[in-house]
């Protein structure tokens, strides 16, 4: 491969369906026949080797791995679904562990992201192990994150929803970034992500995820 895939981030609080929406964007975008493959999350896989929740200290190494899965998916894959990123590592060291020492690296790490989605609090909280606090730390995680995206100068897209109207929301975006070089070589534009829905060019807005008034 000549150069590394794009990689799409998909970050967002506990309990509000990165998983799931990380199989459905899976599921559909390979059956199109692309060469897309999902980088799952380090810290669950910590939590089932361990059978406990991580320590402060051990924080940064699974951020490290969680950016080394990243970076080694995109040497050999078009597009890079990752279950989140470092940035969420970092969110929680500072939630849980009041330790914002993580957040250079991880800020760093994530902005080799082609385009990051946010996964909206609009579902459920449920129960899921070790590595969910409960629904109380939603809101604090997801103010964190866009505090993140916003110091980083990254675009985002909120993904809202329920079933397949979330998902289909979320491969909307997606498509948007696969369809970009030929957007950008017709008005000969630079190579960088951004969002554009009817209401504005504002990659930050969530205007054009709210329901429409009917007519």
């Amino acid at each position: 491969m000549s150069s590394p895939g794009q990689i799409v981030a998909i970050v967002g609080a506990e309990s509000t369906g990165k998983s799931t929406l990380v199989r459905e964007l899976m599921r559909v975008l390979s059956a199109r026949g692309l060469s897309v493959t999902v980088v799952t999350e380090a810290l669950r896989d910590f939590c089932d080797l361990h059978g406990r929740t991580p320590r402060a200290d051990e924080q940064a190494a699974i951020a490290a791995e969680q950016t080394r899965r990243i970076a080694e998916a995109a040497q050999s894959h078009r597009l890079v679904l990752a279950d989140t990123t470092a940035l969420m590592i970092a969110v929680y060291s500072e939630l849980i562990f009041q330790d914002t020492s993580l957040y250079a690296q991880a800020e760093r790490d994530h902005t080799q992201a082609a385009m990051t989605l946010l996964t909206a609090l609009d579902l459920p909280w449920v129960q899921d192990g070790l590595i969910r606090d409960g629904p109380q730390v939603r809101l604090p995680v997801d103010n964190l994150v866009r505090q993140s995206l916003q110091r980083m100068g990254v675009p985002y897209a909120v993904v809202a929803g329920v079933g397949v109207s979330r998902v289909q929301r979320a491969l909307e975006a997606v498509e948007h970034l696969l369809d970009a070089p030929a957007r950008q070589a017709k008005a000969g534009q630079g190579t960088r992500w951004r969002w554009f829905c009817e209401n504005c060019d504002d990659g930050e807005c969530e205007q054009h995820w709210l329901p429409r008034a009917a007519p």
